[in-house]
């Protein structure tokens, strides 16, 4: 959730971290913080709010080589300076940061206050120096310390730490990202790759129960202290796809970018994309795993593998997966589905299937994630760097690259493809300025409205929650999808006059029923948002799209998002860091 940097090199450690947090504060904007190692003492800076709003000019560090840094998602204690990041041990010469959840923290504040140790804040994190401080009272170095310090935790995290009397930084991992940039002069220690991107492209990953090392030197070492090896890996990324490139916002920009990225997903490695369809035809039993958006692109392939496959597909919350868990079998396949990859309630759905002995497949976005290492196969969506909190991109790629399954799985890939690239060649007609000012005049039309509802049926369903969630996200009006035929069982009551009701249309055996559904809610007060590839005198207004048939719904989620963000402008929200949220949820 929250985002980790440290660096140790050549250049001005401090102006280096605080340019690599803004990069990272898509995983948590609450407060920043960055400790630096100067001749004297550790030098701490820390403050609410975003870093991206601070000039690096203006706040006073002191030179040097060797500084860690952090922006925090808030979940142990509220925000505050105090619980900011970076901590300091009581004697002021060990400086952490971290991301997770130490899941034993209050036994352990207890024991460290019966021995004398004082707290300053409310967070799980403050543990970690203090337990650094206690083993070094003993005699321990500080690299003894650290690694004793590791196996007293309980939980995922990922921990990076320097010590006054020493020149270099360590860092570890369990259960969240944690990746080493290298390069001639430098070494970075990050949450994710785009923060170190414009000085290095090559990269060690680091997997769970992993340290790193690094001054002038880096190494690397088992939990258990025993020294390993890893190979360095070149990144392709372009670092400009990280960048506005003139677009106001990530959102926007995101979605202007869904032509080029769905035609990404669904141009994979022949020899991968066929193993994935060979794992999913062989197995006997398969179920679908993600959170939030993900779950949304899970269960609307769902759908796809029924009518197209004839193949029955368990959808399962990732964070609900436990009260599956017995259904597992050897012969079972984990199909998880996931942008960042490093989504902790995931991650624990892997750890289940691999003691069952079960196959997991894994479509991700983040090169190097811990669901891509613990995959037996995992295939990238190629979708690039998604910097707004909201998933745009990741969830029409990743639901592009499921059709294509669907449809190779049913032995039609000839015909999945004819379908991707009708779909890919439309969006033109919907990502432009006209139709951007036309959604933008209807969402200021409706923006004061506190309520507002999304209905579909069949394909369309999981599109009407996708919907939903992306205005309650970035807007903060309260919105719910719903199976259109579900509507008048209870929440038709809630409809009065003036409330807006998105209506998501296809030209299929659907559109008779949902249409009359349109016009149920209308006939109670409701603003019928229409979102069909042919207009009808149920909607208020239209919004069109393609004709592209059964991969509708990757273009009808399209004018909903335009819709959210311009919800969001309207009320004066930022659409790219709504409150309360991150991009990457590694805590469950």
């Amino acid at each position: 959730m929250c985002g980790i940097f440290a660096y140790s090199g050549i250049r001005n450690a401090p102006e280096v971290i605080v340019e690599g947090l803004k990069a990272l504060e898509y995983r948590g904007y609450d407060s920043w913080g960055v400790a630096s190692l100067s001749d004297e003492n550790i030098n701490v800076v820390k403050e609410i709010g975003k870093v991206s709003e601070i000039d690096k000019d203006s706040v006073c560090f002191d030179d040097s080589g060797l500084a860690i840094g952090h922006t925090r998602w808030a979940t142990h204690g509220g925000v505050s300076t105090q619980n900011a990041h970076p901590h300091v041990s009581n004697n002021g010469k060990i400086a952490v940061v971290h991301n997770g959840i130490i899941e034993n923290y209050q036994e352990l504040r207890r024991m460290l206050i019966e021995r004398g140790y004082t707290f300053k804040s409310e967070t799980d994190t403050e543990v970690i120096p203090l337990l650094i401080e206690n083993n070094m009272s003993k005699g321990m170095d500080f690299f003894e310390a650290f690694m004793k310090m590791l196996r007293c935790l309980k939980g995922n995290f990922a921990i990076v730490s320097f010590f006054d009397g020493e020149d270099y930084i360590l860092g570890a991992k369990r259960g969240s990202p944690l990746v080493v940039g290298v390069s001639e002069d430098d070494y970075f220690l990050s949450s994710d790759i785009p923060a170190f991107l414009g000085y290095t492209r090559d990269v060690v990953f680091l997997d769970d129960n992993e340290v790193v090392r690094v001054n002038k030197h880096l190494k690397l070492y088992s939990f258990d202290g025993e020294e390993i090896v890893k190979d360095t890996e070149r990144i392709e990324w372009n670092v400009e796809s990280a960048d506005l490139a003139g677009y106001e916002h990530f959102l926007v920009k995101e979605i202007s970018e869904q032509q080029d990225t769905i035609l990404r997903a669904v141009n994979q490695d022949e020899v991968l994309f066929n193993s994935f369809v060979d794992m999913i035809n062989d197995a006997y039993g398969v179920f679908f795993v993600a959170c939030g958006t993900a779950y949304h692109a899970a269960l609307a392939a769902s759908y796809y593998f029924s009518t197209i496959t004839k193949k029955h597909i368990n959808v399962v919350h990732a964070s609900e997966f436990p009260n599956y868990e017995h259904f597992l079998t050897d012969k079972t396949l984990m199909f998880c589905i996931s942008q960042s990859g490093e989504t902790a309630d995931v991650l624990e759905a892997v750890k289940a299937a691999r003691e069952k002995g079960s196959k997991v497949v894994s479509l991700v976005n983040v090169v190097g994630s811990s669901l891509i290492r613990m995959s037996d196969l995992s295939m990238p969506i190629k979708c690039g760097v998604e910097k707004c909190v909201l998933a745009t991109k990741s969830y029409t790629a990743q639901l592009s690259l499921l059709i294509m399954l669907a449809y190779s799985c049913a032995g039609r890939e000839s015909e999945g493809r004819e379908v991707m690239a009708k779909v890919a060649g439309s969006i033109k007609d919907i990502v432009n300025d006209e139709y951007f000012r036309k959604v933008e005049a209807v969402a200021q039309k409706v923006k004061d409205k506190s309520d507002m509802y999304t209905i579909g049926r069949g394909f369309n369903y999981p599109t009407a929650m996708e919907a939903a969630l992306k205005v309650k996200e970035v807007s903060y009006i309260h919105a719910e999808g719903f199976p259109g035929g579900e509507m008048k069982h209870g929440s038709i009551a809630l409809i009065s006059e003036g409330t807006p009701c998105m209506v998501f249309v296809s030209d299929d055996h659907t559109k008779p029923e949902i249409i009359s559904n349109a016009i149920e809610v209308r006939s109670r007060g409701g603003f019928i948002i229409g979102i069909s590839p042919f207009d009808d005198e149920s909607f208020d207004v239209w919004f069109p799209v393609p004709n592209v048939g059964v991969a509708q719904q990757v273009l009808n989620v399209i004018p909903a998002q335009i819709f959210a963000y311009y919800l969001a402008v309207g009320l004066g929200k930022d659409p790219d860091k709504p409150r309360n949220l991150a991009k990457s949820v590694t805590v469950k």
